[in-house]
């Protein structure tokens, strides 16, 4: 029986967030006019993101998800080849309140950078299994930090929030790219089931 109450009680004092987003990318262009070839800058696109925190009331701690894509193809120079970029991280989150209507959204965690390179010519055919196959993935681990002001703009849907937020990710041996460091910066609407 008490054990049913505390249950009860724990589960009265969550917070599940889900969110969907747009951004962009930023990052800087280094200086090598030594190399022949110049890997490009990954920067630019507009990204397309998901994703959801479980948050704790008592010490307002608790985790983040999320999966960002950019929306179209990009080119990758001196090549026929095209790709998009998949950032997906795990995040232990804090999220405190300012006022009433006000927060923030501050994370750090890890998680996974994926290229998927669209080639001009099939790369393996294991006809009749699986087919034919246009595509090689690249794919990296990353740490990202981050944070976000969450607002919650409309009077009579309280559930409904508006985040401007900045993602730094620190992205291991990428070297298809010009910079390991990488900003994606932009905006998400979040929905807010508490209590």
């Amino acid at each position: 029986m008490w054990g049913l109450l505390l249950l009860a009680n724990s589960a009265r004092a969550q917070q599940v967030d889900i969110l969907v987003g747009g951004s962009t990318l930023m990052a800087s262009s280094p200086n090598n006019d030594s190399v022949a070839f110049r890997p490009p800058t990954e920067r630019g696109g507009t990204f397309v993101s998901v994703g959801g925190n479980y948050i704790r009331f008592k010490h307002r701690l608790g985790f983040n998800v999320e999966t960002a894509w950019r929306d179209k193809l990009a080119h990758y120079p001196d090549t026929n080849e095209t790709y998009r970029p998949f950032f997906t991280d795990f995040n232990g989150l804090f999220q405190p309140k300012l006022k009433k209507k006000v927060g923030l959204d501050l994370f750090a965690g890890v998680g996974i950078a994926t290229n998927r390179f669209t080639l001009p010519d099939v790369t393996s055919c294991s006809i009749p299994t699986s087919g034919c196959t246009f595509y090689t993935s690249s794919n990296h681990f990353l740490e990202d930090l981050g944070g976000g002001i969450r607002y919650y703009v409309w009077h009579r849907l309280p559930n409904i929030s508006v985040r401007p937020e900045v993602h730094y990710y620190h992205i291991q041996n990428n070297k298809e790219f010009s910079t390991p460091n990488v900003f994606r910066v932009g905006v998400s609407i979040g929905y807010t089931i508490s209590p």
